[in-house]
């Protein structure tokens, strides 16, 4: 019978005939935790009093502080702390401050097409784009796969999204996913795979797919699913992984729950406004909304693709007097890239700030939490009320392009006028 790529991940992780609703015990590939929720995964796993060689998925765990990068409080300095102990006493991989997200970290280093991979983070969902099934956990069972190395799941049913036609000029894979999301709503995939396809999808670069794997949490999904292709393949032979490279696609004639078709050509530049991400509107309808923040960054939009927008629309331009531009690159590589490129020296010129590679504003625990009644306009995945540290605050999500333009206009600004 015929399986989707989720299906044909959990057959050969389970070393079953697995098929959706199917209940698997799976081997796990990678672990990912970051200094938000490794402590309590930690203290889970010392509780079960097991000696550091019975740790059987160490040396496939990855420790990541990225959330308070660097440390603003004694008490996440001390958590951090704890974090690095316990990754070098049973020898597992740690990533200081500074090396980036974890979800970048991942997918430059460690994460192969054909992978299960598990995280203590809803947006593990991100490494989807390489072909791999991940997805976020609790912390408690995480604990689990860091103990045996393998883990129980149900295998999630499939929703096939398909998109065909060119991207419209200032119209990018964030605006798409944003537009998928406004279709389903926050719930409307809820424990579904949703598998990505369509021209539109296979003319995509890897940082657009990184982008919309990362945000299929955001409609519900388990995960968010691309086949692997010359695009994969390009993306890890830059990183030397070339030979890690597989074939992994869905079978002809796979069983869908339910399938969605989208026409690119037909997409505009797109916001979600507060405090829902399926809240989605045309950023016609919004524009001229003045912003005090502009944020660009984050797991979703902090990759040099995204930076490399911002300083196209910004040189030779400047921020607005009212607005804080933000900008954080998503990991060391991509900063220094960036920076190599010219492109963090053109933002700076035009008023913008740069942070170290991490989460930044995002979480709201320090660089740039907002005030009461301050707006801001971020590329980042939510704007839930109070996400960046202020609950009388308000976030709209946006493309970085809608991001940039947005900074040197004060309001919330249609990108297409500076491309």
């Amino acid at each position: 019978m015929a399986k989707t790529i989720a299906e044909k991940i959990f057959s050969e992780k389970s070393g079953q005939d697995a098929y959706a609703g199917d209940i698997v015990i799976a081997k796990i590939d990678q672990i990912a935790l970051q200094d938000g929720t490794a402590p309590l995964a930690i203290r889970q796993v010392k509780a079960l009093g097991l000696e550091k060689d019975r740790i059987r998925g160490a040396k496939i765990t990855h420790f990541f502080v990225d959330h308070a990068a660097p440390s603003p409080r004694k008490e996440l300095s001390n958590d951090q702390k704890f974090i690095r102990e316990f990754a070098l006493e049973v020898g597992a991989d740690f990533n200081k401050p500074g090396e980036g997200i974890i979800h970048q970290i991942m997918v430059e280093r460690y994460v192969n097409p054909g992978d299960l991979v598990v995280g203590a983070d809803s947006h593990t969902c991100t490494y989807g784009a390489l072909g791999a099934f991940s997805t976020g956990m609790g912390s408690t069972d995480v604990a689990i796969a860091i103990a045996l190395g393998k883990n129980w799941f149900r295998v999630p049913e499939t929703f096939r999204i398909e998109v065909n036609g060119k991207l419209p000029r200032g119209v990018y894979a964030k605006d798409l996913m944003l537009t998928i999301i406004g279709e389903l709503g926050v719930d409307g995939a809820t424990y579904k795979a949703l598998e990505f396809h369509g021209d539109t999808i296979d003319s995509m670069e890897m940082d657009g797919r990184l982008t919309m794997a990362n945000m299929a949490i955001e409609c519900g999904a388990k995960a968010g699913l691309f086949k692997s292709d010359e695009v994969t393949r390009r993306f890890l032979a830059e990183r030397g992984r070339e030979e890690r490279f597989r074939e992994i696609k869905p079978d002809d004639g796979a069983e869908y729950e339910r399938e969605l078709h989208f026409d690119a050509g037909d997409l505009e530049p797109v916001v979600a406004k507060p405090h829902n991400v399926d809240n989605v509107a045309p950023v016609s309808e919004v524009e001229g909304t003045p912003v005090d923040q502009v944020f660009v960054g984050t797991c979703t939009n902090g990759r040099l693709s995204d930076i490399e927008i911002v300083a196209r629309i910004l040189k030779g331009r400047r921020v607005a007097e009212n607005v804080r531009l933000i900008v954080g690159p998503a990991s060391r590589e991509v900063y220094l890239k960036a920076d190599e490129l010219g492109y963090l020296k053109t933002i700076v010129e035009a008023g913008g700030l740069i942070i170290p590679p991490g989460c930044g504003p995002c979480v709201g625990i320090h660089m740039g939490i907002l005030a009461d009644g301050e707006v801001c306009i971020s590329t980042q995945n939510r704007n839930f009320k109070g996400r960046m540290g202020n609950p009388e605050a308000e976030i709209y999500l946006s493309s970085p392009a809608t991001a940039a333009a947005s900074a040197i206009e004060g309001r919330i600004s249609d990108p297409r006028k500076y491309l």
